[in-house]
C-alpha cells in the first residue's frame, strides 16, 4: 500500500494460554488448510490454520504504533521469538477488514496467510517462501479496472494504467519507488482471492519508514530479515492483526 506519510536481539520465552475452540476457516487462509484452530496471543485473537506453527502478531498500542510478536509452536506449546518489537500501521489506523475502503490509508484487522516475499535482492538460500526481485519495471496493480487488480504485475506487461498519477484512485504503486520500505517485504494475503475492488490492495508486512504507513505493517529492518530467514510455507504462517 502506498505511504501516505514519507514513510538482536534477546529471546524472549512466554508461553501463552491456549483457548482451543473450533472455529470455521478464514476465507483469506489457505484453502487447503482444512479447519482452522482459534488461540490467543498478546491479547489478539488469531485463526491458525490446521498445522500452522508460524504467527506474527501486531498488537495496536497507541495511535499508528503497534507491539509486534514472532511466535512458534512446539511440542504443543506458542513460545515468543525475539524481543517485542515497536512497529506502524496505516496513518488511518485499524478497521475490519470487510469495511476497509481504498485510499484511507487503515490497516485491515483479522488474520491473514503470508505468502511470499519480494524486495531488493534476489533470493537467498535461507528463504522458503516464494520470492520475487522488483525492478523498476514492478508494480503493485491497484487498477480497480484491471483484471490483475491486487497482483503483482510488470510495466511491459500491461492490463493496467501505471501512467496514472499517484493522486488518483486507481493509481499502481512502483514497487521501486520505496527502496528503504521494500528492501525486505512480505506479502499478506488480505483481499487476495477474488478481490472485491476499492477494498484496497497491496497490503504488505515491510521495513520501517519514516512514519505511520499507507495501510501495511512496518517493523525494523533486523526483523524483517528474521522473518525472510524463517517465514516457511509448510508451517503455514499468518499475520494476525487486532487491538
Amino acid at each position: 500500500m502506498r505511504l501516505s506519510i514519507d514513510r538482536r536481539t534477546g529471546l524472549v520465552g512466554g508461553v501463552v494460554a491456549v483457548v482451543a475452540t473450533a472455529a470455521a476457516m478464514f476465507s483469506l487462509l489457505p484453502s487447503n488448510a482444512g479447519a482452522a484452530t482459534t488461540v490467543v496471543l498478546d491479547g489478539v485473537s488469531v485463526a491458525v490454520p490446521y498445522g500452522g506453527t508460524q504467527v506474527v502478531t501486531v498488537n495496536r498500542s497507541s495511535g499508528t504504533y503497534a507491539n509486534v510478536r514472532f511466535w512458534q509452536k512446539a511440542d504443543g506449546r506458542w513460545t515468543q521469538k525475539f524481543m517485542t518489537t515497536k512497529g506502524r500501521i496505516g496513518a488511518g489506523g485499524l478497521v475490519a477488514r470487510d469495511r476497509r475502503k481504498q485510499g484511507t490509508s487503515t490497516t485491515p484487522m483479522g488474520t491473514f496467510s503470508l505468502m511470499s516475499t519480494f524486495g531488493r535482492y534476489a533470493k537467498a538460500s535461507t528463504q522458503k517462501l516464494s520470492h520475487t526481485k522488483i525492478t523498476s519495471e514492478s508494480y503493485w496493480v491497484q487498477d480497480n479496472n484491471s483484471a490483475y487488480y491486487n497482483r503483482y504485475r510488470l510495466k511491459s506487461q500491461g492490463g493496467f494504467r501505471h501512467w496514472l498519477p499517484a493522486s488518483d484512485v486507481n493509481s499502481s504503486e512502483r514497487l521501486a519507488a520505496y527502496p528503504t520500505q521494500y528492501e525486505y517485504a512480505v506479502v499478506v494475503k488480505y483481499n487476495y482471492d477474488k478481490p472485491v475492488r476499492y477494498r484496497g490492495a497491496g497490503i504488505f508486512l515491510h521495513v520501517n519508514g519514516s512514519g505511520a504507513t499507507g495501510g501495511c505493517v512496518s517493523v525494523p529492518r533486523w526483523m524483517m530479515k528474521e522473518y525472510f530467514s524463517l517465514l516457511d510455507p509448510s508451517k503455514k504462517p499468518v499475520i494476525a492483526i487486532g487491538a
